[in-house]
């Protein structure tokens, strides 16, 4: 079984969803603040799919984050040695997203829940082309 967490990189936090293959839907879990924070989630969460949503500017689509891409090359260096695959996702607008999803006293981080929207997108695209 394939279990997934999605991830919303930002340069405070790191908000984090949890999903596996045997239920397919993406719920909040925690934020994290490090790459370390993040990688003994992985060992203990047993994950072997990372999602991560992949920060773009809304007109040209380019990603020019120079902080996010030293994110990116220190957790590929840390995981290497683990069975861990890596995938990427637009996440424009998932904060927006998030905001709106966030009602009343609800207690989630948007972080969190902009991880949810980043990994139940990458699901529902991977498993509906199945």
């Amino acid at each position: 079984m394939i279990n997934y967490l999605g991830v919303d990189w930002g340069e405070k936090r790191i908000g984090l969803a949890l999903a596996s293959e045997e239920n397919l839907l993406a719920t909040p879990f925690k934020v994290v603040e490090s790459v370390s924070d993040l990688l003994k989630v992985v060992g203990d969460e047993k994950i072997n799919e990372l999602v991560i949503g992949l920060p773009q500017k809304m007109k040209t689509g380019g990603m020019d984050n120079i902080k996010f891409k030293n994110f990116i090359i220190a957790l590929e260096k840390k995981i290497a040695d683990r069975k861990v695959e890596i995938n990427f996702i637009d996440e424009r607008l998932s904060s927006v997203q998030a905001d709106s999803l966030r009602v009343g006293k609800i207690k989630t981080s948007r972080d969190c829940v902009a991880a949810m929207i980043i990994l139940q997108s990458y699901l529902d695209k991977k498993y509906a082309q199945n």
